[in-house]
């Protein structure tokens, strides 16, 4: 009991992974290794040597570590514009400080900041169309056969500051990130099959 792993209803774990500076002569750019593994049912594990599950899924990208800081980049300008788009500007100090791991205390902890980052966001049609550019990246690095990823018509997920900044988290290869956020999980996963 003491070592068992619980995981919460839906959950994707983020994990990079930069390998040594020394690679293949024949390959022409930085590639870093984008892990993850996610739960579509709760999920806990006592004993791994006898855990079998239907509802645990994990794999691995191989991604250009340009285009990964060219997109955080730009999901960082995102952020900054849905923040502007916020109706009180209090909460926008906390909430662009906010990780994963901290957004996760936000939800346990009811206040009016942690509401204003988990309420839907009303876009301007110039921040709209940065967010389906940006989305539309997103789908070409994580769809299995990116050649076929048409660019984004419309917002596939339910835009707040929290969803904004949880992939903003997502494609910082220092660190990983868990996403709870239902309608965003469900938009990631889709893109993993």
């Amino acid at each position: 009991e003491s070592r068992a792993a619980k995981a919460s209803d839906k959950e994707i774990n983020i994990q990079w992974y930069i390998p040594s500076l020394a690679k293949p002569s024949n390959d022409t750019e930085t590639k870093v290794l984008l892990l993850y593994a996610y739960n579509t049912k709760p999920v806990k594990i006592s004993d791994i040597k006898i855990f079998s599950s239907m509802s645990v899924f994990s794999g691995y990208l191989w991604i250009p570590l340009a285009r990964i800081i060219s997109l955080r980049d730009k999901l960082s300008n995102l952020k900054q514009q849905v923040e502007m788009l916020m109706p009180s500007s209090k909460s926008l100090s906390l909430a662009s400080e906010s990780t994963c791991e901290e957004s996760e205390t936000l939800k346990r902890i009811p206040s009016k900041t942690s509401q204003m980052t988990v309420a839907k966001i009303h876009l301007d049609e110039k921040t709209e169309e940065m967010a389906k550019r940006c989305l539309s990246e997103v789908k070409a690095l994580l769809s299995v056969v990116p050649a076929l990823s048409l660019p984004l018509t419309e917002i596939p997920f339910d835009v707040t500051l929290q969803s904004i900044a949880s992939l903003e988290d997502m494609f910082n290869p220092a660190n990983g990130c868990v996403i709870t956020e239902e309608s965003l999980f469900n938009w990631i996963i889709s893109l993993f099959h």
